[in-house]
């Protein structure tokens, strides 16, 4: 056997992601946040974040062999959403929790070459102020 075979993990995202349509359920997607990430950081929770990859939340959605990207709608506005493969954590349907978990990817295991940022729960740099997290946006009317 070759040393170099593509990996199982995008042929069971996939997988899990039909059966969970075809049985009428909603798929959720956990995936850790870093600088290879494009998703809406305001969303993410201690550098992960769950997001619906149903076919009625999503639009285009393409689950490749390395990244896996579609657009979605945060608070009305449209976003382009993509991310590695490797920093899907679990795929699951919302109703019963049925899927699987996996381990994330680090970049230098992966093929992507990019280094990652800290993730929001590592230890800050001694003598610096932590940033406190994102604010989620709200709506306010004005009269």
């Amino acid at each position: 056997m070759s040393k170099n075979l593509p990996s199982t993990k995008p042929y069971l995202i996939r997988a899990i992601h039909e059966w969970c349509t075809d049985n009428g359920f909603t798929p959720y997607i956990a995936l850790q946040v870093d600088s290879r990430a494009r998703v809406p950081r305001e969303y993410a929770r201690d550098g992960q974040i769950v997001l619906n990859i149903s076919d009625e939340a999503t639009g285009g959605l393409q689950i490749g062999n390395e990244i896996i990207s579609f657009q979605a709608r945060f608070s009305g506005v449209a976003r382009d959403i993509s991310f590695p493969v490797g920093n899907v954590t679990a795929i699951y349907a919302r109703e019963n929790g049925a899927g699987m978990a996996f381990e994330p990817e680090s970049a230098e295991s992966g093929a992507y070459g990019a280094e990652t940022e800290p993730l929001s729960g590592s230890a800050p740099e001694p003598g610096s102020d932590p940033t406190p997290p994102p604010k989620r946006p709200k709506l306010q009317r004005i009269k």
